[in-house]
């Protein structure tokens, strides 16, 4: 590839610029994807190779970011695992047989991500032999990708997974161990197929108390990064909620840790140290504000890492569907000019 700005930020090497790329990029606000996804469904695409990867590098029509991630979801492995799943609007990912049971998490299939989700990896391929950024490929972590097979129509407080956890807890470890070893499996299968980097996204882990995330959700993902890390694939370790959790999820791995908005990025790096890249953590919602606010804002993530070393920068969650991609391409243009190097 001609771009390898993020790998280098990523492995925390001097870059000549701070490389940018967004969550959720590949789709919801350009408005080429909603012409697509009129006629074809989410998973329908998903399984088409040629139109994922169509709309993966998409974002690179709209603005210059240096990294395209992949267009999936955090659902896919389900259907590895013998599930159904059904895209509900406003709801989300909602699974044909939630867990409610020991038994439940004991019916889940074993499988071979290179095998039931090959589609996946066959989008990369393309990927790659077309792009000259990296792509990215993602993961769910045991607890967030647990939260849609136990609360479904989640709440905020993930009442039902909770209950379960504490209720369950052997039944809880089986379910969280099975999904730690199948998505690393599946990001290790992205890495072979191609892609730069993995994130694992814990998206609904702030959800926790710290003593709760370092009994219930730790270990396990301690045992997906040292996989992922064993296999020398790139990570990206993104959670979001609770900073009293940072230390914690830091500690479990990866090579970049992401965070949202909730601390400032100067903050971050003296609670996770020098040795890790960071990722964030404009809140994706001043983007809404208007060009100047966001570039405003954009400024002020920048100037809490005044070096520009091993950052990465990006939203502190996925960009909202009614963002404007000239904002965008604002932002994009703003971080690449005033993160210059020389």
């Amino acid at each position: 590839m001609k771009n390898d700005t993020l790998l280098r930020a990523l492995r925390g090497e001097d870059t000549a610029y701070t490389p940018v790329w967004f969550m959720r990029q590949a789709g919801r606000a350009l408005p080429r994807y909603r012409e697509m996804r009129a006629d074809l469904g989410f998973f329908e695409i998903l399984r088409d190779p040629e139109k994922a990867a169509e709309i993966t590098a998409m974002p690179l029509e709209y603005f210059p970011v240096d990294a395209c991630v992949l267009y999936n979801d955090l659902a896919t492995p389900f259907f590895g695992a013998g599930l159904d799943v059904e895209l509900k609007p406003g709801v989300g990912p909602v699974v044909d047989r939630p867990i409610r049971s020991a038994a439940d998490v004991d019916a889940l299939e074993p499988f071979d991500p290179r095998e039931k989700l090959a589609y996946t990896m066959d989008a990369i391929r393309i990927l790659v032999a077309r792009l000259d950024v990296p792509v990215l490929g993602f993961v769910g972590a045991p607890f967030t990708l647990s939260s849609y097979l136990i609360d479904g129509a989640r709440s905020e407080r993930l009442a039902g997974l909770k209950a379960f956890m504490w209720r369950e807890p052997e039944a809880w470890h089986r379910l969280a161990e099975f999904w730690a070893d199948h998505l690393a499996d599946y990001g290790i299968a992205q890495f072979e197929a191609g892609a730069a980097a993995v994130q694992v996204f814990d998206s609904w882990a702030g959800a926790l108390a710290a003593e709760d995330y370092a009994r219930y959700v730790m270990p396990h993902m301690e045992r997906m990064m040292d996989a992922l890390a064993g296999a020398g694939v790139p990570t990206i370790n993104f959670y979001t909620g609770n900073p009293a959790l940072l230390p914690l999820v830091a500690e479990s791995g990866g090579d970049c840790i992401g965070v949202d908005w909730r601390l400032p990025l100067g903050t971050v790096r003296e609670m996770v140290g020098r040795e890790r890249s960071l990722q964030g953590n404009l809140d994706p919602v001043a983007l809404l504000a208007g060009r100047e606010y966001a570039l405003e804002r954009t400024a002020e993530v920048l100037d809490q890492i005044p070096d520009g070393s091993g950052h990465i920068f990006n939203v502190g969650h996925g960009i909202l569907p009614e963002t404007d991609p000239d904002v965008l391409r604002a932002v994009v243009d703003f971080v690449h000019e005033r993160s210059s190097r020389g």
